[in-house]
């Protein structure tokens, strides 16, 4: 089964500094109907104006991935990272028994376009940790590519959790397949551009939510920059 979300039936707030689509129920948007998928819980699309940001705030008990599509994300947490995270960057951050971090964007002239996203642990009350690791645009430009998995492998960030997540840059003529463990699910959110997913077509904000599907195929691409789930259900 395969179920489109399209991206004008996301959950929107203007916060003025802060604009942000929401893929699931989050904040002061709510629908039963979308909580979730599998292990994935939040998928936020963040433009962050010039000077502004998060202040210090906290987390505890969630993987939480950060991945910018312009300008650069300065990071601030009490595990003691000081860091930026430009396009290209993946960072994980598992909150565990809790940490106070703050996101800001420090640019005078660039607005920050990043998404935030939440897939829930295996395990809670683990030990908080960071990491931040480049993926070169040619690494995932007519491929999937392993960024975020349970075993780091390939050189990606390690998630406690049950989920990988590959980034993929593809065009005109380029495909890619994905095989789908039984009992998995898979959530395919497009950043940009066009392609279809399984026959399915989507556009920029659109995404695709797989069940009981043995492969995602990803085809027909225009300029499309997309992420792929694979998730325990």
């Amino acid at each position: 089964m395969i179920t489109l979300r399209p991206s004008q039936e996301r959950g929107y707030a203007d916060h003025g500094w802060l604009k942000s689509f929401h893929s699931f129920s989050f904040a002061g948007y709510y629908d039963p109907a979308h909580m979730g998928w599998g292990n994935l819980r939040v998928i936020n699309e963040d433009r962050v104006a010039p000077g502004k940001g998060f202040g210090t705030h906290g987390h505890r008990d969630m993987e939480i991935v950060s991945y910018v599509l312009q300008g650069a994300l300065a990071h601030k947490d009490s595990m003691g990272n000081v860091k930026s995270i430009p396009p290209g960057d993946v960072q994980r951050m598992s909150a565990g028994t809790g940490v106070q971090h703050s996101e800001f964007n420090f640019a005078p002239n660039e607005t920050t376009h990043f998404l935030q996203i939440w897939i829930e642990p295996d395990a809670k009350g683990v030990e908080p940790s960071y990491e931040q690791t480049t993926f070169a645009d040619a690494a995932k430009q007519g491929r999937l590519c392993l960024v975020a998995s349970p075993d780091g492998a390939q050189g990606s960030v390690r998630l406690n959790a049950d989920a990988r997540l590959y980034a993929g840059l593809f065009d005109v003529g380029q495909t890619a397949t994905l095989d789908l463990a039984a009992g998995r699910k898979s959530y395919v959110h497009l950043v940009r551009g066009a392609l279809t997913v399984n026959g399915l077509a989507l556009r920029t904000g659109d995404a695709a939510l797989l069940d009981g599907e043995t492969q995602v195929v990803l085809n027909d691409a225009q300029d499309a920059e997309v992420l792929v789930f694979d998730l325990s259900a």
